[in-house]
């Protein structure tokens, strides 16, 4: 398919239709009308890449692909993943100032310098490094402590970029400056670097090796880990599911926390309307009871 067919490509409603629902059948993610012109930009280029001579050929070729990869990229190219550094702050203040400080005490009294933290839908990274961040801060000084984040998205391309950890400088404009030159450094220009092209910073090792990425579809059942969480950043994820998604996920969440654990959800999310048993603290933040 040519630059000008794509320009000119039409998804039809029965189309779109069966692209809706092999994505939800896969990851429950909920295209419905309002997505449909972001549906038809996206599958256009899928057909230009894999010279598809129509969308039902397309279609086709997505059911038939007995190893899933085909699938895969459908859901890959459908995703919208916008993330930042240190996005909706008031969470990472709710953590610096509140909650781990409290946790500190309580875990060395038990004993226990151990943390655990969950990233769910953690896009292109940003939002694992920041709380590897807020993490090494708070724990600054204060001994040897056993930490580890999981970081899952379903997105293989943006785990990629994630996995690199290499960003460019307008990036990392939310960044502290003391926490910039802490835990990033000057990345090399690549060799086909063009001029005037912007700076990239890339997250050094001590930071890096405290993040796990995962490609994971959390409508897996069961999850593919064990143990359970001190606090779960779950954002602008669950816009994307119906109600009856949203909830059983919330349940299996609370299930992932340890006692007293949070929950972090998005600004543009509530969990007002849906059967929980979470506490609420403040807006977006839950505690286990």
């Amino acid at each position: 398919m040519s630059a000008t067919a794509v320009q000119d490509f039409d998804l039809s409603e029965a189309e779109f239709r069966q692209i809706s629902d092999l994505v939800y059948e896969y990851c429950r993610i909920n295209l419905h009308d309002g997505k449909k012109d972001l549906v038809r930009a996206r599958i256009a280029k899928q057909l230009r890449a894999g010279g598809f001579a129509s969308t039902e050929q397309y279609i086709q070729h997505v059911r038939g692909d007995r190893s899933g990869r085909a699938l895969v990229m459908l859901v890959d190219s459908v995703s919208t993943n916008l993330t930042s550094f240190f996005r909706e702050s008031k969470h990472f203040d709710h953590l610096r100032e509140k909650f781990l400080p409290n946790l500190i005490v309580q875990k060395r009294a038990q004993k226990r310098c151990r943390m655990r933290a969950w990233s769910a839908g953690c896009s292109s990274g940003e939002e694992a490094y920041t709380l590897a961040m807020v993490l090494s801060e708070a724990l600054r000084k204060q001994g040897a402590w056993d930490v580890k984040i999981l970081a899952t998205d379903i997105s293989t391309r943006v785990l990629d970029i994630a996995k690199r950890g290499t960003y460019p400088k307008s990036c990392l404009r939310d960044v502290p400056q003391q926490l910039l030159g802490e835990y990033f450094a000057s990345a090399a220009p690549s060799p086909d670097a063009r001029p005037g092209e912007q700076a990239t910073y890339s997250v050094t090792s001590p930071l890096r090796n405290l993040v796990a990425f995962r490609r994971l579809n959390l409508m897996d059942s069961p999850w593919p880990f064990s143990g359970s969480f001190d606090f779960i950043f779950c954002r602008n994820v669950m816009i994307y599911f119906d109600k009856p998604t949203q909830e059983r996920l919330v349940d299996r969440y609370w299930e992932s926390l340890e006692p007293g654990g949070l929950l972090f959800t998005g600004h543009s999310e509530s969990l007002t309307g849906i059967k929980h048993r979470f506490r609420y603290v403040e807006p977006t933040i839950y505690a286990k009871q």
